[in-house]
């Protein structure tokens, strides 16, 4: 099949999460054998920055990671006559201008031949509903959203014909062990400031308790401000400014441990959507604490990681691991087990292969069934 792919930004990850999770699906998609086109805009404010902050050789490594894919990078709107001819899908990254999610429905709504998705990664369906309220999403066959309870809004809401949950995963090419790499910090923090959502979050579960622990480790991240730069450097923390995803596996496999700290609006209004870094730090086989988050569908076995409620429990969590060298390993085992047994990229595109082939047939709203979760497994 031929699938095509809209979205700001595959080749660089700088302030967008989002690519990493995408680039491991067209991957997949096709190391089985389709046929994959992205479109990103040649001028996005993720590549300026990316190309602002690492130079022309990040993007190009970028470009490496996608060895059979066909990439249209547009000035100003993509040719959608070039790129959609013999498409079978097409997923819509809700990153995408306004005006552009509406034409490819209007094109859908014609009566083209392929089917399409508009994918939903995002918190605004909470904080701010009246910008999703006016998207034209009317010509798609369904929308997947990276949570079951952002589904659930989409339906009740009336904002999509169908949703599906769609979770987003580790791609285990790049997200994976390296057992071989000798250990050099307690701990690693990778993560974007956030725009102040998680701004307090990040003072009281990594900087407090590394901190208080005296702590070894390194943070990776953009947009952080200068007193949150000073913090980290009073906490005994070096600082290493933006990372590119490719390169993360081995800051995790350098560190001991690592945290996951959601941003506020997931933790507190969209409950059961992790960050990905939480699939890909599992992936790395690394032992992960985690801020307040609740699980609410269960993607993760018991003893995957250690949850802590507040900084001290943090820091006590923290103290555990990184002495108690048996647990650690039983919280990597674990993590990985999981990782490996349902939530890698290749479960996704199943996933997502069984949601188009239902989409033929007549049906309400639904989220994966276990049956497809199965059949990824």
């Amino acid at each position: 099949m031929k699938v095509v792919l809209f979205c700001h930004a595959i080749t660089s990850c700088w302030n967008n999460g989002n690519a990493h999770f995408l680039r491991g699906i067209v991957r997949e998609l096709a190391r089985t054998g389709h046929q994959v086109v992205v479109c990103e805009p040649g001028e996005g404010w993720s590549r300026n920055n990316a190309q602002r902050d690492g130079g022309d050789a990040i993007l190009r490594a970028a470009d490496s990671l996608l060895p059979q894919i066909k990439l249209h990078r547009y000035a100003v709107t993509p040719d959608l006559d070039q790129v959609l001819q013999g498409a079978d899908i097409a997923i819509v990254h809700e990153w995408n201008p306004p005006a552009l999610i509406a034409a490819l429905g209007r094109r859908r709504a014609a009566g083209t031949r392929f089917k399409l998705l508009f994918h939903d990664t995002h918190h605004r369906a909470v904080t701010a509903p009246h910008e999703l309220a006016g998207v034209d999403l009317d010509g798609y066959d369904a929308v997947l959203a990276f949570g079951e309870v952002l589904r659930e809004i989409y339906v009740k809401r009336g904002w999509a014909r169908r949703a599906f949950t769609w979770h987003e995963a580790a791609d285990i090419e790049l997200y994976r062990p390296m057992p071989e790499v000798e250990k050099q910090h307690d701990i690693v923090w990778i993560g974007n400031w956030g725009d102040d959502e998680r701004s307090a979050e990040l003072t009281e579960f990594l900087i407090g308790p590394a901190k208080q622990l005296e702590l070894s480790g390194r943070v990776f991240g953009v947009r952080y401000p200068q007193l949150a730069l000073d913090a980290i450097e009073a906490a005994g923390l070096s600082y290493g400014g933006w990372l590119p995803n490719h390169m993360a596996p081995l800051e995790f496999a350098q560190a001991r441990a690592t945290m996951h700290v959601p941003r506020g609006p997931y933790a507190r209004q969209l409950p059961g959507i992790p960050t990905i870094r939480m699939f890909e730090a599992l992936a790395c086989g690394i032992p992960l604490v985690s801020a307040p988050w609740s699980d609410d569908e269960h993607l993760f076995p018991p003893g995957c990681y250690l949850s802590a409620t507040n900084g001290e429990a943090m820091s006590s969590a923290l103290s555990t691991i990184l002495s108690d060298s048996e647990l650690a390993s039983d919280l990597t085992r674990t993590g990985l087990r999981a990782v490996l047994q349902r939530h890698t990229c290749r479960h996704r595109v199943v996933e997502l292969l069984a949601i188009v082939d239902g989409l033929g047939h007549a049906g309400q709203a639904t989220s994966v069934s276990p049956q497809q979760r199965r059949m990824a497994s």
